[in-house]
């Protein structure tokens, strides 16, 4: 069974996008067989497609976990730009 999913994440600026991307494209790298993560920037979105030929309980987790890590990318990069100004 193959699972999809496309999400897409829109920032006020391409700079936020771009940090936020850059955190979590380790994640593009690494998976394993039967599961395919890719994300990119258009100008101030991210787009993040996830393919899963593996178990649902595969697919939810990967996007749990995705999820998760944009959302601590977005605080950090929320706190840096406070503590700058």
């Amino acid at each position: 069974m193959l699972l999809e999913a496309k999400l897409l994440f829109s920032y006020q600026t391409e700079r936020e996008a771009e940090a936020v991307n850059k955190a979590v494209s380790p994640d593009n790298a690494k998976t394993p067989l039967g599961l395919d993560v890719r994300t990119s920037r258009h100008k101030r979105n991210l787009l993040t497609s996830v393919r899963c030929e593996k178990s649902i309980e595969t697919f939810i987790a990967t996007l749990d976990d995705l999820i998760a890590c944009i959302s601590v990318a977005e605080e950090a990069f929320r706190a840096a730009n406070t503590s700058d100004s």
